[in-house]
């Protein structure tokens, strides 16, 4: 064999194994890569759905089972600061809770002595200041107590077939006369037929007469007020419309948090204590159904409440 033909041989064989590092090299890049984005698609799901599972990926490479190790060491300290977080929530709600109702013991007897004076002063105008001022300290105190039961999961809720169409007619009528007397121009859409829903009988009733509250104090501007009743096969919508002031897209996300006033002097929708929403908003949800907004200043503002329907 000659020389060249030697060299030739060699050379080939060099490069044949060149190919075989580089391509194995490729293989071993594009498996790591592979393993790398997998762990990111399981991180990615897991924050997403708020899991307190662990990643789980299966490789030998010693570097990337480390890394591994390390992320869920960060997702067992995670957990652990989420349960503790709640731990400290759900006390603090059953406190307040508590304060809430120790408050209106006192608040009560010094509604009654008042009461009591002013019976034999009628005509004293700052003792009626000071009663209604005292009843307006009471239902602020009666909301902060509702609301701490609801958030500490002290709320029990009957689930049963309620008519809901029934219960709209009845809380229009219960603000007909205020409708009337604010010159509001009342229009009502329910269906003949009526609509039963899932729920619980008084908790309905305090989410409407929230929201037609909310709706005659903020929206009076509009004078009007308007509510309708619709249905789809699985779900009842009680629409509550009215055409004041409105709310800016900017604050609508924020209506329904506790205690949220905004301070834009220009349109100053949500003020007062700013719990009637909320209240509403956590009824909703634990009766399996929710509340929506949707504002057009100046033009039209619907409260939309959702409710399961009862299934035959």
């Amino acid at each position: 064999m000659s020389e060249g033909l030697i060299i030739f041989f060699l050379t080939g064989v060099v490069m044949i194994l060149l190919f075989i590092v580089i391509y194995q090299h490729f293989i071993y890049t594009r498996g790591i890569e592979a393993k790398l984005k997998k762990i990111s698609r399981e991180l990615s799901a897991l924050l997403e759905n708020d899991s307190d599972e662990m990643i789980m990926v299966f490789t030998d490479n010693g570097t990337l089972m480390e890394l591994c190790g390390q992320i869920n060491r960060l997702l067992l300290d995670r957990q652990e600061i989420k349960g503790d977080f709640k731990k400290q929530e759900i006390a603090s709600k059953k406190m307040l809770s508590n304060i809430s109702h120790d408050i209106k013991t006192p608040l009560t007897v010094i509604l009654g002595y008042l009461e009591m004076m002013r019976l034999d002063r009628p005509e004293d105008e700052t003792l009626q200041k000071v009663e209604a001022k005292a009843l307006q300290v009471m239902e602020l105190i009666n909301q902060f107590f509702t609301l701490a039961k609801l958030e500490a999961g002290d709320t029990d809720l009957e689930i049963s077939k309620v008519n809901v169409s029934e219960l709209c007619r009845e809380n229009i009528l219960n603000f007909y006369d205020i409708l009337q007397g604010k010159d509001f121009d009342v229009e009502i859409s329910v269906p003949e037929q009526d609509i039963f829903v899932r729920g619980e009988e008084r908790a309905i009733n305090r989410i409407l007469s929230n929201l037609i509250s909310n709706a005659v104090r903020y929206g009076s501007d509009g004078k009007y007020m308007g509510l309708t009743l619709r249905e789809s096969e699985t779900h009842a919508y009680i629409d509550i419309v009215d055409k004041g002031k409105g709310i800016e897209k900017a604050f609508a996300t924020n209506v329904f948090e506790r205690l949220y006033t905004m301070e834009d002097s220009r349109n100053r929708r949500i003020q007062g204590n700013g719990l009637g929403l909320t209240i509403a908003k956590n009824l909703a949800v634990q009766l399996g159904g929710d509340i929506s907004l949707d504002s057009e200043p100046n033009v039209k503002t619907t409260f939309t409440v959702e409710l399961k329907k009862f299934i035959y």
